[in-house]
């Protein structure tokens, strides 16, 4: 549907409020290129000039970036997560794992004491998944797979906050742990997550909260 405003500024905060819409909805995930400004202009019945702006604006916030000659990219789902990866993005890994240690094993604790049967139901179905992608021997879709999982035991913390700010860190994660991984798998390097799982399962919130800790801090010890 069309654009339409009186005014050119509101004009281009409803265009921003569109494309921002199509990054947090995963219409655009990250990674992926967004539609050339031609074609916004045709999709949203707006002047070129205000697509423009509109997507320099998101690009300033951390959303998207601008490739002169490649095209425009998604590179964040928030703004917070945007700014979250260009200030962390050269930080110690170890201190990295660290903090992924203390916010899952937050997490994992809160997840044993509240999980319902369907977040049950999707933590088994998450790390089927991610077991299959380690048997195929596929890094990207194993990093992939592993993320949904980690992010799926923050969600079943039932904790607005907590999530919010888990998801905002997943793109600076994802990065860490997509070098962690490398190109390879390697079967010394395999990390079972069934006891995670297990344990929100039973609700044995001290094992979630050790077990959770005990992924994270075999990264810092691999570091050190």
């Amino acid at each position: 549907m069309a654009l339409t405003s009186p005014r050119r500024s509101a004009l281009s905060d409803q265009v921003i409020t569109e494309l921002r819409n199509q990054i947090t909805s995963g219409a655009w995930p990250v990674g992926s290129r967004i539609p050339t400004e031609p074609e916004l202009v045709e999709q949203l019945g707006v002047a070129r000039n205000t697509v423009r702006e509109a997507l320099r604006a998101l690009a300033h916030n951390g959303l998207l970036d601008i490739r002169q000659g490649s095209g425009t990219y998604v590179i964040a789902t928030s703004e917070l997560a945007g700014v979250m990866h260009r200030r962390f993005a050269g930080a110690d890994p170890r201190h990295v794992a660290e903090l992924r240690s203390t916010l899952e094993s937050s997490a994992s604790k809160l997840a044993a004491r509240r999980r319902t049967e369907g977040d049950v139901r999707q933590l088994e179905a998450l790390l089927a998944r991610r077991e299959e992608a380690w048997a195929a021997g596929d890094a990207d879709l194993f990093v992939a797979a592993d993320a949904t999982l980690h992010m799926a035991v923050v969600s079943a913390s039932h904790n607005e906050v907590l999530i919010a700010l888990y998801a905002d860190l997943g793109d600076l994660l994802r990065d860490f742990l997509r070098d962690d991984v490398g190109r390879e798998l390697r079967p010394e390097d395999h990390m079972d997550h069934e006891r995670l799982v297990a344990a929100i399962r039973e609700g044995d919130a001290e094992a979630a909260a050790a077990e959770a800790a005990s992924h994270a801090l075999s990264c810092v010890r691999e570091q050190v």
